[in-house]
């Protein structure tokens, strides 16, 4: 009779932890959630150093990243602010970033990395624009993404066409928010 009992209970255990399990994964078995960024320059939900805003050196931060997918060929990073007057505001599109590099120095540029390549962002720019808020305390989501292609785009292309090209090939994501205000 004990046995009878335990039976069932351990069948709907067994269940809640596979299918917990199961929802970790895609259907081709890689881990989903698991991708990681970081910044030396502040942490996830903490200001934002001044130079790295244009009330400073405008510069990019430091990024790193780990735990991609399995069957990563390219990374994505984009950078905007939801809480802008006009609407998200885009700070900074870097797509085609090389599956192999796991992180960019502070104040990266792509100019000798024919692989890297930057989008349009609000300021009409293609390069970093760093934090600016109007007013009051702003969030930065610096979103990375990685996907199963490289993406046949050039330099200049906005957001929205990144958002689109690379909808269906994302296979992973992860983000990092900073703060600032003037």
């Amino acid at each position: 009779m004990l046995l009878k009992i335990k039976l069932p209970v351990i069948l709907v255990l067994l269940f809640f932890i596979l299918g917990a399990e199961y929802s970790l994964h895609d259907k081709g078995g890689n881990t989903l959630n698991n991708m990681i960024i970081t910044s030396v320059a502040f942490k996830d939900n903490e200001m934002i150093p001044k130079k790295f805003t244009c009330d400073g050196e405008n510069v990019s931060p430091e990024l790193s990243w780990k735990n991609e997918p399995v069957g990563t060929k390219s990374f994505v990073i984009i950078v905007d602010d939801p809480d802008a007057p006009v609407g998200t505001w885009v700070h900074w599109v870097l797509f085609n970033i090389p599956s192999d590099v796991h992180g960019l120095p502070e104040d990266f540029s792509p100019e000798n990395n024919k692989w890297y390549t930057e989008g349009m962002n609000d300021f009409r720019k293609t390069n970093y624009g760093g934090p600016c808020p109007p007013s009051g305390t702003h969030r930065y989501f610096f979103k990375l993404y990685a996907l199963d292609c490289v993406l046949d785009l050039h330099e200049g292309a906005t957001k929205n066409q990144v958002l689109s090209k690379m909808s269906r090939h994302i296979l992973g994501k992860a983000e990092i928010i900073g703060l600032y205000r003037h």
